[in-house]
């Protein structure tokens, strides 16, 4: 059949089958076009749907997960409020020594056999353990006692090498613990110290310690304790010793059993002094660092290092904050009333 243009085109003539053709032509150079432009935009979507990789981080823990819930749980709170999501884009594979330190080297071991991107560790012993299983993989330290004197960094503004994190002076803490006793219990001369020797920061504030004793009139007399299950048989020591006070270290295995040796402490009329914890479970006189504003923390330096940042050009931060609580409950208990001086000082005030 043959079909003319209009009247503007009296020339020109086609007949159906070219027109046909000509459609036919045009939809398959449409079809091409686009399936050009798609096969070309569809590696990018793919790529773009592409699951983010998931950061794995190796936790070194030196005491129990229960006795440190409330901090863990500010780590995590840190995670989740710079975007880390468990089980989303981030991992962490938990590791505990439950105060058994001697066992923190093959945990440190197995967590670099499993390829994490950091390690993140609690307590002097895990960290010290972190970084002898390795020079390579970053080690965020959520809280160490004084990273200078036990060795695991030489510098606090440039620490170099693969450690960077939070920590405290340890000696001083302690000193502050006796002042706080004496003040808090001016009668108070003979007093023993709960020791654990297998934690290495406990050697200089044990030094420390010590040394403030002689200008506080106070006899100091050191009491060991490795495990949990040697702290019964340690206490009835410093019963038979007729004490004046206790002094608990800074240490994971007496932390765990802050609530334990509180109790035994004011059973048998013993005021006793040491770390905040120690106070909240019982004890008479908690003093030391804001440790869950330290765990938040945390999570700050285990960003910037999925981000690329280098432990080495990281500062080693000090603790800044401080909490001294004070159990007037106890204090009751024990038949002593608390300097209204020190009382005014006070964080925490537990009736």
């Amino acid at each position: 059949m043959l079909r003319c243009a209009p009247l503007t085109h009296p020339h020109t003539c086609y007949t159906s089958s070219v027109i046909l053709g000509l459609g036919v032509a045009m939809r398959r150079r449409e079809f091409i076009t686009i399936f050009a432009g798609a096969a070309t935009a569809w590696p990018l979507a793919a790529r773009a749907q592409q699951p983010a990789k998931i950061a794995r981080i190796g936790f070194l823990g030196s005491t129990s997960p229960s006795a440190v819930e409330g901090r863990l749980e500010r780590f995590r709170t840190g995670l989740r409020d710079l975007g880390y999501v468990e089980g989303q884009n981030i991992l962490i594979d938990f590791r505990w020594a439950e105060g058994r330190y001697a066992r923190l080297a093959e945990f440190a071991a197995e967590l670099i056999r499993l390829k994490v991107d950091i390690l993140a560790t609690y307590g002097t012993p895990a960290t010290l353990a972190a970084k002898q299983a390795t020079t390579t993989v970053p080690i965020v330290m959520i809280v160490s006692g004084d990273a200078i004197a036990t060795g695991i960094v030489s510098n606090l503004a440039r620490p170099g090498g693969n450690v960077t994190g939070s920590t405290f002076f340890a000696p001083e803490l302690g000193v502050k613990s006796l002042e706080l006793l004496k003040e808090g219990y001016p009668s108070a001369s003979r007093i023993a110290v709960l020791v654990n020797p297998d934690n290495p920061v406990l050697v200089p504030e044990m030094q420390a310690m010590t040394l403030a004793a002689k200008s506080l009139k106070l006899e100091l007399q050191p009491f060991e304790a490795r495990k949990a299950n040697e702290i019964d048989s340690m206490v009835s020591s410093v019963l038979k010793a007729r004490v004046d006070a206790l002094a608990v270290m800074d240490d994971s295995v007496f932390i765990g059993n802050a609530e334990r040796i509180a109790e035994i402490a004011t059973r048998n009329r013993l005021p006793s002094t040491g770390f905040v914890d120690l106070a909240r479970a019982g004890g008479l006189i908690g003093y030391g660092v804001n440790l869950a504003d330290l765990w938040y923390r945390g999570a700050t330096f285990v960003d910037k290092i999925l981000k690329g940042a280098k432990p080495a050009d990281l500062p080693v931060e000090q603790a800044t904050k401080f909490v001294l609580a004070l159990n007037v409950k106890t204090a009751k208990a024990l038949g002593l009333e608390i300097p209204p001086s020190l009382l005014a000082r006070a964080d925490e005030v537990i009736e």
